[in-house]
């Protein structure tokens, strides 16, 4: 179940919700996300479902990974982007393998250490990985040409719109309870213009490292 055939599969099911973009699409075929996953559930990598990994976090859905990479990408390749909520580290290894440089910032340090040693192993030396609550963001390595979130908080962290740069985009899950809207923000100068595509399912942002 974590054969090459299994992961072309994965990939038609994605063109099939809509996924145009070539380049997301060869690297989520790429990408071995059952290294991921618990051994466990290494046979479910490939189901278009998220999984747990623990510490009441999941790995997202493959739909949603390559929604959000393509809505990051779309009409320009960022060259320097920064991930809040590293997780597993998969959404991290898709966009090493699309852009120049990611950093990913991560509150459980236990998720940061293992998405530490799966990225290394994958020889993916163009990630930065920091222990810290992602709210924050990383202003010592701001500006960002695009920030890309994996939980949702209740409402756009003003942080993180601060460290976009001017033309920059922002793509976050927002709202509270189980149910939540994928948003992409731009921004213009001081004005930020955000256009909201689908409900979604995310674990919530929380503040503080643990």
């Amino acid at each position: 179940m974590t054969s090459q055939r299994t992961r072309d599969r994965l990939v038609e099911r994605l063109r099939e919700k809509g996924i145009e973009s070539l380049s997301v699409l060869d690297v989520m075929r790429r990408t071995p996300r059952h290294l991921f996953v618990d051994e466990a559930l290494s046979s479910r990598a490939y189901e278009d479902t998220a999984l747990p990994i623990g510490y009441s976090q999941t790995i997202s859905q493959p739909y949603i990974v390559a929604r959000m990479t393509e809505e990051l990408i779309r009409g320009h390749v960022p060259h320097k982007v920064l991930e809040v909520g590293t997780g597993s580290g998969y959404q991290t290894a898709v966009l090493a393998q699309l852009v120049a440089q990611v950093y990913t910032v991560e509150r459980i340090d236990a998720l940061v250490k293992t998405a530490r040693l799966r990225l290394r192993e994958l020889g993916l030396a163009n990630v930065r990985v920091k222990h810290s609550d992602g709210s924050w963001g990383w202003s010592q390595q701001a500006p960002f040409d695009a920030i890309l979130v994996t939980a949702a908080p209740p409402e756009i962290p003003t942080a993180l719109l601060e460290q976009l740069v001017d033309g920059g985009r922002l793509v976050i899950p927002v709202g509270g309870g189980r149910s939540q809207t994928l948003a992409v923000v731009k921004r213009r100068g001081t004005v930020c213009e955000r256009e909201d595509l689908e409900q979604v399912n995310f674990v919530p942002l929380l503040g503080g490292a643990a």
